[in-house]
């Protein structure tokens, strides 16, 4: 699952992500919240958003189950770490994640700062602001005052949406997976566009789209991956499904 924008979203998505966590923590092999679970997120020495008490009790109650957890850094929450790592138990990721996911050779990112052109100027700021310096003079602002700066520009970041629908996003997962024959999957966040599809080479390109817009999730298993909407039931509803080829295993029939 992505971009929930807890602290933005309507307060029913806590709910929402809360009852979500408790059945991956009895059903999940693994859960990976690929960013912007939170719309704002600093850790202070002593202290941390106000709010989302629900969703860090469900998260800790996966961890504590034993439940692989791995959470990517996104561009609203790039500031999170020891506590998510340490009080929670998470694998907090700042950049991409490869391994074996389901069964799936796969290549995990946000998906921030990944096109070419459009987002040359963010890449820029990104590297500002994630630079130790930066982190520093924003951790010594007050709370209160920094929280309100950083909800202010956080509303203007979520309020531009994807302005190309999502198309940039699905050339770079398309071109990655050309480059890097080995990677079966790519699955990025970010757009807020929902997209499950075999790209031309061969491999899959998924993006569970915005949870803070439709909660949906992605269930990848070894022989097929779905795109389900949460719906507080123990299963939730199929949105779309892309198989595992069989191709290769009938040419060496």
């Amino acid at each position: 699952m992505s971009d929930a924008h807890l602290g933005a979203a309507p307060s029913e998505r806590e709910r929402d992500v809360a009852a979500f966590l408790e059945y991956a923590r009895r059903t999940a092999g693994s859960v990976v919240i690929n960013g912007d679970l939170f719309d704002f997120w600093f850790e202070w020495r002593t202290v941390m958003p106000r709010g989302h008490v629900r969703v860090l009790g469900a998260l800790a109650a996966l961890a504590d189950a034993g439940t692989p957890l791995v959470m990517i850094a996104g561009n609203h929450d790039a500031w999170g770490g020891d506590v998510l790592a340490t009080e929670i138990g998470a694998q907090v990721v700042h950049g991409d994640w490869n391994g074996t996911l389901g069964g799936w050779r796969a290549h995990i990112s946000h998906g921030d700062g990944l096109r070419t052109r459009e987002d040359r100027r963010y890449r820029a700021f990104k590297r500002v602001m994630r630079h130790p310096l930066a982190i520093r003079a924003f951790g010594a602002l007050h709370p209160d005052f920094a929280t309100r700066i950083a909800s202010g520009t956080s509303s203007h970041s979520r309020s531009r949406g994807a302005s190309d629908g999502g198309a940039g996003l699905r050339a770079v997962a398309h071109d990655y997976l050309a480059a890097h024959r080995e990677t079966e999957l790519v699955v990025f966040g970010h757009s807020h566009v929902a997209t499950l599809e075999r790209a031309p080479g061969g491999g899959v390109y998924a993006n569970p789209g915005a949870w803070v817009n439709r909660p949906a999730y992605l269930v990848i298993a070894p022989e097929r991956i779905e795109m389900r909407a949460w719906t507080g039931s123990s299963e939730g509803d199929l949105l779309d499904a892309v198989d595992r080829r069989t191709e290769e295993a009938l040419a060496d029939a």
